[in-house]
């Protein structure tokens, strides 16, 4: 597999091992507000955002979505360190972009002008960047560009779609929420909903209670925060995982409990909404990010200033 164009290694940070780290790939439109100079590159043109970012590569970008998961990981990163300065199963973050090396260094020096420990920036120049993902072992993939989110979906890597909202910048440990079906779990009883309504998606539910539910796209990224929650006991854990479902407890809830503990995927809270709305849950929990494959939940969450990934 051919490297991007140019790989910029930030040796202020200690490299990890690609074979043991959870690495997270983030676009620079998912961890900087980018907006008004993606705007830009759109009316005027490449040129026009390339000379942009050159005359302000000093002024430091506004955060973005992503922005605090991205510091709440490095936060878990310091105290799996502390426990262990030995531990290899770190997080790992790099940037993926579709700038060129000249308009990247507003990019650099924005990272380190907030501290974020990003091991590598990668700027490609390919229309598709994320056949990059794989050589990079990455395990969670976050972008603000549709197409990139279903290209890494469709070469096997979590993948999720990040919306610009003005978020608040919630307190540590790292929060993860997940939805359910079509998030975590595959889409096999959404689809039985459809074609049979909610009585036949319940005499589903009912028959193959006993039967794990199928893996859905993020289940694999799930699996390696849950392989890190379990370095800690669950009162010291930097780490707290969450399934906020549309199911309901009483029909639908125990197959997911069954499936999440046949996993062995350790989840800290777990809401069965019943189709209520998801916002007020969230707005109490106050994760770093929140995956859904529902457009309206997650309209429901950046209304109460969660920052939100749909799985498309």
């Amino acid at each position: 597999m051919a490297e991007p164009e140019s790989t910029v290694i930030n040796t202020n940070v200690k490299q990890k091992d690609p074979s043991t780290a959870l690495v997270i790939a983030v676009t620079t439109r998912a961890i900087f507000n980018l907006e008004e100079e993606h705007k830009l590159y759109l009316e005027k043109g490449k040129e026009e955002y390339t000379k942009h970012q050159q005359a302000n590569q000093d002024k430091p970008l506004p955060p973005g979505t992503a922005f605090a998961f991205i510091q709440a990981v490095q936060y878990v990163n310091e105290k799996i360190l502390e426990s262990n300065p030995a531990e290899r199963d770190l997080f790992d973050i790099l940037v993926l972009s579709n700038n060129s090396p000249e308009s990247g260094v507003r990019i650099i020096n924005s990272a380190k002008h907030y501290g974020l420990e990003i091991s590598k920036f990668c700027f490609v120049s390919d229309e598709d960047s994320t056949q990059y993902l794989k050589s990079h072992g990455v395990k969670l993939f976050l972008s603000a560009d549709r197409t990139d989110v279903c290209n890494a979906l469709r070469r096997g890597v979590s993948a999720a779609l990040v919306f610009q909202q003005e978020v608040r910048s919630p307190s540590t440990p790292l929060r993860v929420v997940f939805d359910g079906d079509a998030v975590l779990f595959s889409d096999e009883t959404d689809q039985i909903f459809q074609e049979q309504g909610l009585e036949g998606a319940l005499r589903y539910e009912r028959a193959m209670e006993a039967v794990p539910i199928g893996e859905g796209p993020l289940k694999a990224f799930a699996m390696h925060l849950g392989k890190l929650r379990k370095k800690f006991g669950p009162e010291k854990s930097p780490i707290r995982t969450y399934l906020v479902t549309a199911r309901s407890g009483r029909d639908m809830g125990i197959r997911a409990i069954k499936t999440l503990r046949e996993w062995g995927l350790p989840i800290d809270e777990a809401f069965f909404m019943d189709g209520a709305p998801k916002g007020p849950i969230l707005a109490q929990i106050q994760p770093h990010i929140f995956f859904d494959d529902g457009l309206h939940n997650i309209q429901g969450a950046q209304n109460v200033g969660v920052p939100s990934a749909w799985v498309p």
